[in-house]
C-alpha cells in the first residue's frame, strides 16, 4: 500500500518539462548543494533544519542523495495531507505551494507572492511542452491574480516528410 501511495505522489513528477524534484532544486537554489537561505534553509531544496531533523539526524546537508531522501519524505507527508483535504493529487502549481507555503495551500488561499512562485515552478515543469501564452487559470479554490499570464501546454503534431 505504501508503494502505491508513493507512486501516486511521485508519478505526477514525471511531466513534460523538468520532473518536480529537479524543478524544486532549480527554483530553490539553482541546484547549489551548499546554498544557505536567509532563514537558515539548507541543501539544494532549501529545507529548514528543524524540518530536516524530523526526517534524519544526518548532517550531510550538501549530499544530494540525502537531501533528496529528506525532501521525498517531507513531500510525501504534505501531499498525503493535501489528498486527504481535496481528494486528488496536487497540480504542479499546488505542489510547489505545498513545499513553499503548505498552510496557504491547505486553506485554499494563496498570497500573490506565493502564487507567482508557484507559477514559475509550474512553468519549469512544463518547460518542454511547446508552450504558448494564455490567460492564467488558477486551480479552483486558489485566488486569481489579475493580469497574469501562464504558459499553457499545447499539443503539436508533426507531419512526416518523405
Amino acid at each position: 500500500m505504501r508503494t502505491l501511495a508513493l507512486l501516486f505522489v511521485f508519478c505526477p513528477m514525471l511531466s513534460y518539462g523538468l520532473d518536480r524534484l529537479s524543478a524544486l532544486s532549480m527554483i530553490e537554489s539553482g541546484n547549489n548543494d551548499r546554498m544557505i537561505g536567509r532563514a537558515g534553509e539548507i541543501s539544494r531544496y532549501q529545507i529548514l533544519k528543524r524540518e530536516w531533523r524530523t526526517v534524519t539526524n544526518s548532517v550531510r546537508f550538501t549530499d544530494p542523495r540525502v537531501a533528496e531522501a529528506v525532501t521525498r519524505k517531507l513531500v510525501e507527508k504534505r501531499v498525503t495531507a493535501f489528498q486527504s483535504i481535496y481528494g486528488r493529487n496536487p497540480t504542479d502549481f499546488e505542489f510547489y505551494g505545498l513545499w513553499n507555503a503548505p498552510a496557504q495551500i491547505y486553506r485554499g488561499r494563496v498570497s500573490p507572492v506565493v502564487a507567482e512562485r508557484c507559477r514559475r515552478f509550474a512553468n519549469l515543469c512544463e518547460l518542454e511542452a511547446r508552450p504558448q501564452m494564455a490567460r492564467a487559470s488558477v486551480p479552483s479554490g486558489l485566488p486569481k491574480v489579475p493580469g497574469t499570464l501562464l504558459l499553457a501546454q499545447t499539443s503539436v503534431h508533426r507531419a512526416s516528410v518523405d
